[in-house]
């Protein structure tokens, strides 16, 4: 699977870090079918986003995490409200990434996937890596940054599948990651279900 790239997919974020900052502010809000968000910021841009069902959230940190309504989440907020109704949103709002180089370069790379298409993380591994002929290891190290995306659906790791179209996992659950592809209008006739999951009814 490939991608097409396009102007409107190229993002890159505000700042990127391997520091935490001293002070985190949340803001939880709800949407039909995924259930409640909470929004990470650091008072200017969005680092993290999480679901009920979520494997990986914020890397653990001891510093303080204030409730408060932001200008950053009612954005965020706007963008998701339009996602989840079906639509593209053209702009990302302001992010934030906080992580390791490797990391950060990984999550910039699923901010150029474009909506609606589906890439592996063979691709990823070509994109990022093209004089590499280690792929296949570069691959496997590709998927555990992507596991750990920070800002999922709107940083869209779902659209990352493994080979022979499987599925593979989602830090949100496989049900989730459906219901953003069924969203972005994918086809899921070839895709496949991991051996050790059962499919969920929808």
């Amino acid at each position: 699977m490939t991608t097409k790239r396009s102007p409107e997919s190229k993002v890159t974020p505000n700042t990127t870090t391997n520091t935490t900052p001293d002070t985190i502010y949340s803001y939880t809000t709800t949407f039909p079918d995924i259930g409640v968000i909470t929004l990470y910021s650091d008072g200017d841009n969005l680092i993290g986003l999480s679901m009920p069902s979520q494997q990986y959230r914020l890397e653990p940190t001891e510093k303080e995490i204030t409730d408060k309504e932001l200008p950053i989440f009612k954005t965020t907020e706007k963008w998701l409200t339009k996602y989840f109704a079906g639509k593209e949103p053209k702009k990302f709002p302001p992010i934030r990434f906080i992580g390791t180089p490797f990391r950060q370069k990984v999550w910039q790379a699923l901010l150029e996937i474009p909506h609606g298409e589906l890439v592996t993380y063979g691709d990823l591994a070509k994109k990022l890596y093209p004089n590499d002929a280690n792929t296949g290891i570069r691959a496997r190290a590709i998927g555990g940054a992507v596991g750990h995306n920070p800002i999922p659906i709107i940083v869209p790791c779902h659209r990352v599948v493994g080979a022979n179209n499987n599925l593979t996992g989602y830090t949100g659950g496989l049900d989730v990651k459906i219901k953003l592809h069924t969203l972005e209008g994918v086809d899921m006739e070839p895709l496949k279900w991991p051996k050790r999951t059962t499919k969920n009814a929808f």
